[in-house]
């Protein structure tokens, strides 16, 4: 599986800290969008490559990262079969995974913890959509 991931300069430290954990825990292969420093960059530039990677590759998964995630999460479901979640718990990104098929994670940099972050990830990668009435509500949001 891919991981696309991207970040602004409030992301920045969180996404380099996230890169290394899942290099080392998991075997994904990690495409890194940027960005590469704490310089002021305007997010829906990074995260549209990251929303139109996904997009591309229906079995990859995406990670953004911003200062609330919010920002990151609206540039990214602008996208058509893009379903990206704020989620700032590890049940609120199982849920993500398990009830609405998200195929990105946005994480709010300034709001969570480096650990709490990389357990985040690392069950939102792990945990499979459940299908039934879920998916039924999904198709219901794809027709939009």
């Amino acid at each position: 599986m891919n991981l696309y991931i991207g970040s602004d300069h409030a992301g920045y430290r969180l996404k380099e800290s996230l890169v290394k954990q899942i290099e080392q825990r998991m075997d994904i292969d990690i495409i890194d969008f940027g960005t590469d420093s704490e310089k002021s960059v305007d997010y829906p530039d990074i995260i549209r490559r990251v929303a139109e990677a996904v997009q591309q590759n229906q079995h990859s998964k995406g990670l953004i990262i911003c200062g609330s995630g919010n920002g990151a999460a609206i540039t990214a479901n602008r996208y058509s079969g893009i379903r990206a979640a704020v989620c700032w718990s590890i049940v609120l990104a199982k849920l993500a995974r398990e009830h609405n098929d998200a195929n990105i994670l946005s994480l709010p940099a300034r709001f969570v913890e480096p650990e709490d972050a990389e357990k985040m990830v690392e069950v939102f990668l792990k945990t499979q959509f459940e299908g039934g009435r879920h998916k039924r509500r999904i198709d219901k949001i794809d027709a939009v």
